[in-house]
């Protein structure tokens, strides 16, 4: 990967920009030749019904100079931003600091709105209009993207209004989840249980949860689930929160049910990332975010 990191590829940017607005000086300087007042005038051999010629006249001074101004900004534009390989501009502006001084005004004039919650229980916010509106516009604004802005999830990615929680649905845990992230990992056991192995632990998987499925495969795999898959989600798959092992005796799966999908699951594993937003939320924001979230499953 090397090659894509060298320093010529600073040198290669900066050139072709600066050639090419240099070039665009010169073509322009070409075409703008005045015609001889009183001479004869050139077209260009183009001819449509019959004598409509099109004449070679340099452009018109007005609409010249609007395109020497167009040259001369973007050489100073380039002067002052980023845009010649790492040279960073005089000015120093980044996406990232812009944002980050953005954040800091917004979060000087808004954050005594967060603040005035701050002291308040999850649960007493739960209840309170004003919080969870502010709430509802946090989790659209953070969460929407993967779990929809209903918060009914879709494949992968859990249902967050329902009562069914991979590491617990309390307050604290919630807020715990919002702020450190979650990481939950499923290890592939293909290699390990082989294909009859795996589609037998799938059919004792699918008995868990009351499915159709062949007696004598889910026989031969329940001893093969106490061995590979009852460390995380217990002898009876009812799962255990500390892991976030899914409980696998219920009704609620995060990719889907079905003989292929769990095939699949055990097979190839899983790997689920759920981000930190410890460093894009205030906490008050995420206070405000854990009771709108923990409200979703309160009927």
């Amino acid at each position: 990967m090397s090659q894509f990191t060298s320093s010529f590829w600073d040198y290669y940017i900066g050139v072709i920009s600066v050639v090419s607005i240099l070039a665009c000086g010169v073509l322009l300087l070409a075409q703008s030749k005045r015609r001889v007042a009183g001479g004869e005038s050139e077209t260009t051999g183009h001819t449509w019904d019959e004598d409509l010629g099109e004449y070679n006249n340099p452009l018109p001074r007005w609409w010249m100079w609007l395109f020497w101004i167009t040259i001369v900004f973007s050489l100073v534009y380039l002067a002052l931003y980023p845009g010649l390989g790492s040279f960073a501009g005089y000015l120093k502006w980044t996406q990232v600091g812009q944002l980050e001084q953005e954040n800091a005004q917004a979060n000087a004039q808004f954050g005594p709105l967060y603040e005035k919650f701050a002291g308040q229980e999850v649960a007493q916010l739960a209840k309170n209009p004003e919080a969870l509106a502010i709430g509802q516009k946090l989790f659209l604004n953070t969460c929407a993207q993967c779990h929809a802005s209903d918060a009914a999830g879709s494949r992968g990615f859990p249902n967050l209004t329902d009562t069914d929680w991979l590491y617990g649905g309390d307050p604290a845990t919630i807020k715990a989840t919002i702020t450190e992230g979650r990481n939950g990992i499923m290890p592939p056991f293909g290699p390990a249980l082989g294909e009859q192995g795996t589609k037998d632990v799938a059919h004792y998987v699918m008995s868990l949860s009351g499915m159709a499925h062949d007696s004598i495969r889910s026989a031969r795999g329940k001893p093969l689930f106490a061995q590979t898959c009852a460390a995380c989600h217990g002898a009876q798959g009812k799962g255990n929160p500390q892991l976030g092992a899914p409980n696998l005796s219920d009704k609620t799966w995060l990719y889907g049910a079905g003989e292929t999908t769990i095939i699949e699951t055990i097979t190839r594993g899983r790997n689920n990332q759920m981000p930190a937003h410890k460093e894009l939320l205030t906490p008050s924001k995420i206070h405000l975010l854990t009771a709108y979230v923990y409200s979703l499953s309160q009927k």
